[in-house]
């Protein structure tokens, strides 16, 4: 289910990165992304992989991610690896083991 056929297209972007961007009314019980700097983080995400060169990565702002609880939350695809970030240093982390190396950031992951 779900798996790519021989025949479909070629991949447009190697790394669709969602980087989630919801935000709650302060105060809110689940809190949100935003409200904890995902859009700053979001920002030098972008910045950071057009500085290092990275080509077939998209790096996109989202909508509710459903885990606003964890955020800010990311979600790299086409793996479907859910990440915590909270430093521009996570993002470099994430950078340099995912998106460059094709490895993980284990330690930011969230179901580990």
């Amino acid at each position: 289910m779900g798996a790519r056929q021989p025949a479909d297209p070629a991949l447009f972007f190697e790394f669709h990165v969602f980087v989630c961007t919801n935000r709650r009314p302060d105060g809110h019980a689940r809190g949100s992304c935003a409200g904890r700097g995902a859009e700053h983080l979001r920002d030098y995400m972008k910045a950071r992989a057009k500085e290092l060169g990275l080509q077939g990565v998209r790096i996109n702002s989202s909508g509710c991610l459903d885990r606003c609880e964890r955020g800010p939350c990311i979600v790299v695809y086409p793996e479907g690896i859910w990440y915590r970030v909270d430093t521009p240093g996570d993002v470099d982390e994430i950078l340099a083991a995912h998106l460059q190396a094709g490895g993980r950031a284990d330690a930011l992951m969230l179901d580990r």
